[in-house]
Formats: C-alpha cells, structure tokens, sequence
C-alpha cells in the first residue's frame, strides 16, 4: 500500500468498520502468505490453500481499494 492509503485507512477506519475489517483481514493473509510461501516444499493441499488464501486476499484488496477510492474523492 501507498503512504496515501494508509493515510486514508488511518483516517477513516475509526469510524468505518468495513474498511478497518479489511484492512485487519488484509493484514493477516499477508502474514499468513509469507508464512506459507517460506516453506521449501508445499503439499499439493497446502498448495491448493495458498491459491485459495490468494484469491481472498486479492477479493479484499479490490473491496478496499473500492472504499479507498470513494474517500479519495471526498478529499479531492
């Protein structure tokens, strides 16, 4: 994320739960990927998960980003 966006998630998240759920979720399936992603062999189940955990976390980035555009707006 940008310094402007996380101005923006630090702004508006007090009073915008959806954006600080997110941004928390976000957060933790990063931390979740790396873990992952650190291992030097994955199990074709573990692999399948990672694939999974990417697709939500992209789901999520696109909501956020969504959010984040709307309040970009009312700052102009």
């Amino acid at each position: 994320m940008e310094a402007k966006e996380l101005s923006l998630i630090d702004k508006y998240g007090v009073q915008d739960t959806e954006l600080k759920a997110l941004w928390d979720q976000h957060i933790e399936y990063e931390k979740m990927l790396e873990k992952m992603e650190s291992k030097p062999y994955l199990s074709p189940t573990q692999k399948q998960e990672l694939k999974i955990l990417k697709k939500k976390k992209l789901a999520g980035k696109t909501k956020l980003q969504y959010l984040l555009d709307k309040y970009r707006e009312l700052e102009g």
